[in-house]
């Protein structure tokens, strides 16, 4: 296990005046979720999430070194989808202020970060995650082309930790297929500060698995996560629920292991409205489903009753619905999304995903 001062780097020994590296990161949507958050990202309970393999960012980094290197500000641009993204670059900025501890290089460049989705933009779809994991990937890329003789755990850790001070369920989103983010005494390796390859057996039956994500509503959130977040520190039911986060992650473990679909239904499914519940019960209180997300949830759980099929939902900080069923089931559980579920989709709009591998470089 690595500690944070661990990525604090000594002297580099090769220099490198410019060039550019290309990384795709996925999203990733937790089985057991984050909320609840403590000084410099630390999660308040951990979490375990499938990597996605379709929804992904594609970033391009580029870097150039400085005329003069006495400027002691960052330096980039950052185009989304080929175009200037003024907006963004206050978020970025304060990335690269939380990491320059750990990328000292960070100030001798200017940075050219070009940037785009594979899903649609505000679609709902956890963009932060891809996109911080994409940034720290080639920003580890140029570290190692300035320390080559860095290993590749080093290499991984350290990108999810820096991942982590950018969004924090982007530590998720560097390697696949099942990651742990936050420390749980029964997991090998777990940490706080970087998610890790979950370390165990998984059953046949999660291999492949399925993800397709319902797009009920693609608007802005009325609150964003970090808010929300930020009310579970004085929630009336947060100690609890931090607890519950770590039994539902141990029962985990042995559904992994022996591929209890219906066991897995009950905690994914009861993780995703414990995660509704405390939004609508923090102060100030919100809700962030909509109609046609409580519609989709009673067709599935209908469906799942009158067929047998081990289909579920998850959800996100969002009104979006996960639906989660084994890959032998893909063609049954489409039909039925197609027959029932995409009228409560907005313009009809769905996204098919899968289980996936984590980052790669392009």
């Amino acid at each position: 296990m690595f500690l944070d001062t661990d990525f604090i780097p000594s002297k580099y020994s090769q220099t490198i005046e410019n060039g550019n590296f290309q990384w795709t990161a996925p999203s990733n949507i937790a089985l057991v979720k984050y909320w609840g958050k403590k000084e410099n990202q630390i999660p308040a309970n951990p979490s375990v999430s499938f990597t996605l393999n379709n929804c992904k960012t594609i970033t391009k980094l580029a870097f150039v070194k400085k005329v003069s290197l006495s400027d002691e500000s960052f330096s980039f641009d950052l185009l989304f989808d080929g175009n200037p993204k003024e907006d963004f670059k206050p978020k970025i900025n304060n990335f690269f202020d939380r990491i320059a501890i750990y990328l000292p290089f960070l100030k001798d460049y200017h940075f050219t970060i070009d940037t785009e989705n594979t899903f649609p933009h505000s679609s709902g779809i956890a963009s932060s995650a891809s996109g911080m994991a994409a940034l720290a990937m080639n920003l580890m890329s140029l570290e190692r082309a300035l320390d080559p003789e860095m290993s590749d755990d080093y290499f991984y850790q350290k990108a999810s930790f820096l991942a982590r001070l950018g969004s924090g369920s982007a530590c998720r989103s560097v390697k696949g297929q099942v990651v742990v983010w936050g420390n749980q005494t029964n997991v090998k390796g777990s940490s706080d500060l970087y998610g890790v390859e979950y370390p165990y057996a998984i059953h046949d039956v999660f291999k492949g698995f399925q993800d397709t994500i319902l797009l009920v509503d693609k608007g802005e959130k009325q609150v964003s996560s970090t808010l929300g977040h930020d009310l579970m520190h004085n929630h009336p039911y947060a100690e609890r629920r931090f607890a519950q986060a770590h039994e539902n992650l141990n029962k985990l473990i042995s559904i992994f292991q022996n591929g209890d679909l219906d066991e897995f239904i009950k905690v994914v499914e009861s993780e995703a409205l414990t995660l509704h519940a405390m939004m609508m019960t923090s102060m100030p209180y919100f809700i962030l489903m909509k109609p046609n997300t409580l519609e989709i949830i009673n067709a599935i759980w209908k469906f799942r009753e009158n067929t047998k099929t081990p289909v579920c939902f998850t959800l996100d900080a969002g009104a979006n619905v996960h639906v989660l069923y084994p890959v032998n089931e893909k063609e049954r559980v489409l039909q039925f999304i197609k027959d029932e579920l995409v009228g409560y989709c907005q313009n009809g709009q769905y996204l098919c995903d899968q289980i996936g591998n984590g980052a790669l470089q392009v």
